[in-house]
Parts: C-alpha cells; sequence; structure tokens
C-alpha cells in the first residue's frame, strides 16, 4: 500500500505536506512522521488505513480486556510489538495494533500462542498503556530474568539470600540494567517527582507521586524476586555501599534520557522487610524558576518580593516534601540575582547550577557543614 497516495486519497495531507515531512523520513514510516510533525492525526491515519485494508479501527478500552485470555499470551511478545489480545470472538482472538503492516510481528504472536488472531487497529498509546497496566512496567525484561534463573536451575524464592559478590554480579546483568531504566523512563513519562520502592513481606510494592499524590505503579509480581538486585543497580549507580544494608544512604545519579538532564536523589533506608528506596527525580529541562510560577497570590508576592531584596535579615521557606521549597528558593534567587552584588549558597545537595551564583556542596565527611560553610563566608 502506498501510504502518500492513501492519505492523500482520503484528504488528510496534501503533497506539499508529504514533501516536507519526506526529508525526515530517514528510515522511519511517512505516517509516523507526519504524525510527529503534527500534519495529520494518528485517529485519522488509522481510519484511512483500516478503510484501505478492511481492517476495524476501534477505540480499545480497559472494559474491554480479557485479562485472562492476555495472561495467556507470551509477555515478550506483546510488549516487543505492541500487541493487545483484547477478547475471544468465535475461536479466535481480537488483538489490537498500531501497526497494520507489521505481519511479522502477528504471524510470531499468532505461532507462539497457538491462537488464530483477528487484528484491529488501535491507538498506540491506549494500546502501550493497557498492556502495562496489566502486565506492569518491565513485564516483558522480567519475563526474560525469569527465563534466564529457570535456565540456571535456580528455584524462585522470595527468601533467597545473596552474597554481595553475586548481588552485584546480578545488578550488572543487562536485564536488571534494563528493568531499572524502564521504571525510571515510565516515572519520568508520568511526569513523577518521585518513586517509591517498598518491600513488603509478600512483595514489593512500587509507587510513583504525581501532582503530589502517590499511586501505585502496576508491575508483574515476580519483581520481588529481583528486587535485591535491583536496589543494588541504584547503589551502585549512585555510588553508594552496596555492602552496607543497616544504616540510611543518601546519593545522586545523573541521567540523560531523550536529550533530557535528569538529576536523581537517592534515599535509601532500612525498613523491616528490606531497603525502602524513595527517589527524587529532577527534570532540568522541565525547570523554570520564576516566583510567577510558584503559586504565590499577588500580595504574598510583593511582600516575599521586600523580603529577600533588603540587605540584611533571614527568610525561612519550609515545608513537606513536594511542597516546592527548592523552587521557591532557586526563583527568589534568580529574582535578586545581580552582578553588582555576591550570592553564595551553602546546599546539600546541589540540587540545580545556577550561572551567576556562588554556590557551596555540604561534604559533612570532611568538614564542610553548613556551619563551617557560614563561618567561612562571614
Amino acid at each position: 500500500m502506498d501510504i502518500a497516495q492513501t492519505l492523500i486519497r482520503h484528504g488528510l495531507v496534501s503533497r506539499q505536506q508529504i514533501d516536507t515531512a519526506l526529508p525526515q523520513v530517514a528510515g522511519r514510516r511517512l505516517d509516523r512522521v507526519l504524525i510527529e510533525l503534527g500534519l495529520v492525526k494518528e485517529d485519522e491515519v488509522l481510519k484511512a488505513f483500516a478503510d484501505e485494508l478492511g481492517m476495524p479501527f476501534i477505540e480499545v478500552k480497559q472494559e474491554l480486556i480479557d485479562h485472562d485470555l492476555l495472561m495467556q499470551f507470551p509477555t515478550t511478545a506483546v510488549f516487543r510489538h505492541s500487541l493487545l489480545p483484547i477478547t475471544r470472538r468465535n475461536g479466535s482472538v481480537v488483538v489490537a495494533t498500531c501497526d497494520p503492516f507489521n505481519l511479522e510481528a502477528m504471524e510470531e504472536l499468532e505461532s507462539v500462542s497457538g491462537f488464530h488472531l483477528i487484528p484491529v487497529l488501535a491507538r498506540r498509546l491506549d494500546v502501550v498503556e493497557l498492556i502495562k497496566e496489566h502486565l506492569g512496567v518491565g513485564g516483558d525484561t522480567l519475563n526474560e530474568l525469569v527465563a534466564q534463573r529457570t535456565a540456571d536451575g535456580v528455584e524462585l524464592l522470595s527468601d533467597v539470600s545473596a552474597d554481595d559478590a553475586d548481588l552485584a554480579k546480578q545488578a550488572e546483568n543487562a536485564s536488571v540494567i534494563k528493568l531499572v531504566n524502564e521504571l525510571l523512563m515510565e516515572a519520568l513519562e508520568q511526569q513523577s517527582s518521585d518513586v517509591h520502592i517498598e518491600p513488603q513481606e509478600h512483595g514489593l510494592i512500587i509507587r510513583y507521586r504525581v501532582d503530589g499524590l502517590l499511586r501505585v505503579q502496576p508491575v508483574p509480581e515476580s519483581i520481588a524476586h529481583f528486587y535485591a538486585a535491583i536496589v543494588t543497580r541504584l547503589k551502585i549507580m549512585s555510588k553508594l555501599n552496596i555492602a552496607e544494608k543497616r544504616i540510611p544512604q543518601d546519593g545522586r545519579i545523573k541521567l540523560k534520557i531523550s536529550g533530557r538532564e535528569i538529576d536523581v536523589r537517592v534515599s535509601i533506608i532500612p525498613m523491616v522487610h528490606g531497603e525502602g528506596v524513595v527517589l527524587r527525580l529532577l527534570d532540568k529541562s522541565r525547570m523554570v524558576f520564576n516566583l510567577k510560577n510558584v503559586g504565590m497570590d499577588a500580595g504574598m508576592a510583593k511582600t516575599f518580593h521586600e523580603l529577600i531584596s533588603m540587605p540584611h535579615g533571614i527568610v525561612l521557606v519550609t515545608g513537606p516534601t513536594g511542597s516546592g521549597k527548592t523552587s521557591t528558593l532557586y526563583s527568589a534567587l534568580n529574582e535578586i540575582k545581580d552582578p553588582t552584588i555576591k550570592i553564595i549558597t551553602v546546599e546539600d545537595p546541589v540540587e540545580y547550577q545556577n550561572p551567576g551564583i556562588n554556590q557551596i556542596q555540604v561534604h559533612a565527611k570532611v568538614g564542610l557543614t553548613f556551619a563551617a560553610a557560614l563561618r567561612s563566608i562571614l
């Protein structure tokens, strides 16, 4: 099928728009480039393909999914190809896909599942989100890890202990690395400020903080078997002591994901059932420190500006986690920053580097505490 001609024939794009998109194709499909450029909507493209191929287009929703049926399909194939088994129909299984041209993927799923499949078209985001909701984030990666351990003849037991060398080796396993990366990327996609990894007596709970509220993130039950490896991987990334499990540890990870610089503050605390982990995600590309954006009303903003503009004094900014203390303080610095004055900050940690500000990172182990820094400044 000629994609360009199909879209033109359905009145979705012009020849001029096609010519605009062609230089950016570079091995990708034309329709996906057009969607990325905002020249056409995914719904419209899929409906045009459905009409051309005689394949239904549906709005796939939670209530349409037969969870028990979905669990009969191999997780890896479902994730890899974004193929979502929905329901049974006359002895066959209806499968939602966002790619009507990937016939090999459909044939692979049909072969490994033993079902005859009926493809229908649906929006990519709907398909991907429902797969993650039912199978959990990283479900395909966990499937690979389970297969690796099964192949080694290792029975999965939640109370299996391992020495530090074994944990370090497992934490460097490509699948464990991929799993941790998937958890972080999913958190960023949901615009989460924090990730909480909480060991329970019989399992593991992962929660993302979105818009100030914690919500449980669906993950496969088998993730609990790799909890120790996940924590060890995070310790390695944040340069913490992997052998220390008795006292709290704090660290930091710097990442670059899809061109975005991400700072991750890592806090690990011993709990009854293991080490709890909290990851604070700081997306530098999204941060704009301006007092107009911190939620103050006009009167409060005026008073606050007058206070921070005074030549001496103290302003205390307090509040619970996620209330905006950091944003308020960095916005205040930007408000008063001026080449004619010298501004020094003492921070633990330095969350954002601010040009024009002299920032000091506390290092208590070598004696550089808040008090020591303040004495030197004064």
